[in-house]
């Protein structure tokens, strides 16, 4: 079943106020859930509640005591987008996360298998010079990419925006495919309330 735009938006408009997730319109079939489900689709998201901007001065990417984390929302927010990848029929899947402590432990959280750490996910924005050939990096590896289990990317809103054009919020899942051609199709939204 199809819907106008004008539905879709009070449909999530409901949704969200009630705390629940909301999905965008599909681009096309299958359903985003369905297409991750079937290797053909790969679900990138942001880290889930880490109050604050950036990370602090004395940053330093091993040390989590020096870095912005996960509140005992962005917790909650975590657990629950799992119990949504579940209730959506993903089990199991590979995760890939930033090595920043807050996506590392929203990965953790999500529960949906071993998380390995990619440097392609890390977070550029405190270089952003680096994040066209980071971006470029992370086309290949997903090109490169063996086997048609679910691929979860747990990261940062600049690697998102970098290459998929969408600014998410904090937990946002954008679902998308990669293309032959190299362009990159989004396909699905889901945002959990925090």
């Amino acid at each position: 079943m199809s819907q106008t735009p004008g539905t879709y938006l009070v449909s999530a408009l409901i949704l969200t106020v009630l705390g629940l997730p909301t999905v965008a319109p599909a681009s096309d079939a299958p359903t985003a859930w369905t297409a991750l489900a079937q290797g053909k689709a790969i679900a990138m998201m942001r880290h889930a509640l880490a109050p604050g901007f950036g990370d602090p001065d004395n940053f330093v990417v091993d040390d989590c005591t020096t870095q912005r984390n996960l509140s005992d929302r962005g917790r909650d927010q975590a657990r629950r987008i799992g119990d949504v990848f579940r209730q959506n029929g993903i089990d199991k899947a590979v995760v890939w996360s930033s090595a920043w402590c807050r996506c590392l432990e929203t990965a953790r959280l999500l529960e949906l298998g071993a998380v390995s750490q990619v440097d392609a996910v890390n977070s550029f924005f405190r270089q952003p010079r680096l994040g066209r050939q980071q971006t470029q990096t992370l086309r290949r590896l997903l090109r490169e990419r063996a086997g048609s289990a679910p691929l979860v990317l747990v990261t940062h809103q600049v690697n998102i925006t970098a290459l998929t054009d969408v600014f998410p919020e904090s937990g946002e899942i954008v679902f998308f495919r990669l293309r032959d051609d190299d362009r990159i199709d989004v396909i699905g939204r889901v945002t959990t309330t925090p």
